[in-house]
């Protein structure tokens, strides 16, 4: 176990005693996810995408990669968008609810550290300027953040840049246009990453639609290799 580890579970527990953590799942006292619904979480299993990590009925790659050409070079969830795990996420996201970085941060380095992938940056995927005067903070570098201490190793948030202010990728309703969306989106301001291994952070993924775009910029920009966590 990390320093780092140590020094955040000791905070946690010092936290903890003037304000309890409630379990997202059953309400229990103690943590954001009790032992309990931390072992029942949706996991996402084999077989899967070799390319995008979706769940597979047939063949090596499911219909939609088939069909559209990614450059990022995969990309891995653990968890499917569903039951405690989306309630986080959602009260993560949009309801100011930082503190679950740490505990969600967790989840994907355990998670790294069963199925390593080749990384010695992390960026993650960032948000328009408007967007982030809007909401405050950005979730994915929060969790990109945490994900560097537990793992040690090293964030890089000022490279990678969207460039226009896209809608929300949840409301558009098919993968063409969600890819149409992020087309171009994204650019690197320098090639600080040439050569480089990247591990690049999002909070959900439904087409890849966005993290392979981020990956398009990111390989312009020298890197070695480009997966999706």
């Amino acid at each position: 176990m990390s320093l780092y580890t140590q020094l955040a579970q000791l905070k946690g527990k010092a936290v903890a005693l003037l304000f309890p953590l409630h379990c997202l799942g059953c309400g229990r006292e103690g943590d954001f996810f009790c032992d309990s619904c931390r072992h029942a979480l949706p996991r996402l299993l084999p077989p899967l995408c070799a390319k995008c990590g979706r769940p597979l009925v047939q063949d090596e790659r499911c219909p939609a990669c088939q069909k559209w050409h990614l450059e990022i070079s995969g990309i891995c969830s653990p968890f499917l968008f569903e039951g405690v795990m989306r309630q986080a996420i959602l009260q993560f996201k949009y309801h100011n609810f930082k503190a679950l970085a740490l505990p969600l941060a967790q989840l994907l380095a355990e998670y790294l550290a069963a199925k390593p992938l080749p990384a010695e940056n992390i960026v993650p995927v960032p948000l328009h300027p408007r967007r982030l005067r809007g909401r405050g903070y950005n979730q994915s570098a929060l969790l990109a953040w945490e994900l560097g201490k537990l793992t040690n190793l090293t964030v890089v948030e000022d490279t990678l840049l969207r460039l226009r202010d896209t809608p929300a990728q949840v409301k558009a309703p098919s993968a063409e246009i969600r890819r149409n969306n992020v087309a171009g989106v994204f650019a690197c301001r320098d090639r600080k990453l040439e050569g480089k291994q990247i591990l690049l952070i999002d909070d959900v993924c439904t087409t890849g639609a966005t993290l392979d775009s981020c990956a398009i910029a990111l390989n312009r920009a020298g890197a070695s290799s480009v997966w999706g966590l």
